[in-house]
């Protein structure tokens, strides 16, 4: 059986790792969206892009998701597809609202795409299934923090098992959020690289308690524990020299009795409320933010059924 023919579009949700105490372990889909689709040819990879990320647009193969697609394609042959193989070349639209390296999940998004692409276009694709894509998903990022909620939607729990990483999706009763992105980026790379090889026992102890509370809280919609909730102790200072500005933000946020939380790796600051009480409190947020309304992303990664989201 030979490749088909018609493109495959895919759409994936930006997410926010993290949460604040939840690290590495929790994230949360967010109604930002990147939509990509996908076409195998007999001739060499194109590229399109437009929006975030153009500028890597002539990398070819060595582009996110096309190195994915490839990896998505081997993963079915090890897991016994008996398919075409590897295409000649691939054909790639994507249309990209994530912003890149600010802490929203854009390589998450490129990642799942590639997946989910994959498994729609190989004859064989339905053996890499949920549990392979994660799997997959967190050996190419590192971490599955951000590829869960991107694959699964909602709230995540993320935890790597000895057989490999695992997921819970939560319904959140909190709906709504706004994201400040800045203009700057800062690569993950670095933010991880600030944090040190121990901490102390009772920061540790601190965040335990704060996600398991963080997570009652959105689950519940228990909108008065989220300010407490939040609290962080093991990553969000060591990277503040990283991102003074968003660390000001957020600690300005806070004071004003505001839940807010470095957005995975940051830069970007998420709060938990909506954009019409931050205006209500006339707080000073700065310049330089771009303030995004968001609601959470009830559904993850999938192939968007009818008419293709993405145009030539």
């Amino acid at each position: 059986m030979g490749w088909p023919q018609a493109p495959v579009p895919v759409r994936t949700p930006a997410t926010s790792a993290n949460l604040g105490p939840g690290f590495d372990s929790l994230g949360l889909a967010l109604a930002l969206h990147d939509d990509v689709e996908v076409a195998v040819t007999g001739d060499a990879t194109e590229i399109e892009v437009d929006g975030e990320g153009a500028e890597v647009a002539g990398r070819g193969e060595r582009h996110l998701i096309v190195t994915t697609l490839r990896a998505g394609f081997e993963r079915i042959a090890e897991l016994g597809g008996s398919g075409p193989g590897q295409p000649k070349g691939v054909r790639l639209r994507c249309r990209n609202r994530i912003p890149h390296s600010r802490g929203l999940g854009s390589s998450s998004a490129a990642i799942i795409a590639g997946l989910v692409a994959a498994r729609a276009l190989h004859p064989d694709g339905s053996v890499l299934d949920d549990d392979e894509v994660l799997r997959l998903a967190t050996e190419i990022e590192g971490h599955p923090d951000n590829v869960a909620p991107c694959l699964a939607g909602g709230l995540t729990v993320a935890w790597t098992a000895p057989d490999g990483p695992r997921l819970v999706r939560l319904e959140s009763r909190i709906d709504q959020v706004v994201a400040f992105v800045p203009e700057q980026r800062l690569a993950t790379e670095r933010a991880r690289g600030l944090l040190p090889e121990t901490v102390p026992h009772a920061d540790a102890a601190a965040n335990a308690g704060r996600s398991a509370l963080l997570v009652a809280a959105l689950t519940a919609g228990l909108d008065g524990v989220l300010l407490d909730a939040t609290e962080d102790r093991l990553h969000q200072d060591y990277r503040a020299p990283a991102m003074p500005d968003s660390a000001a933000l957020v600690a300005r946020l806070r004071d004003a009795g505001v839940p807010a939380v470095i957005s995975g790796a940051g830069p970007t600051v998420l709060a938990f409320t909506t954009a019409s009480q931050v205006d209500s409190m006339e707080l000073e947020v700065g310049n330089g933010w771009h303030e995004h309304p968001l609601q959470v992303a009830v559904r993850g990664a999938h192939v968007v059924a009818g008419e293709p989201p993405v145009r030539p």
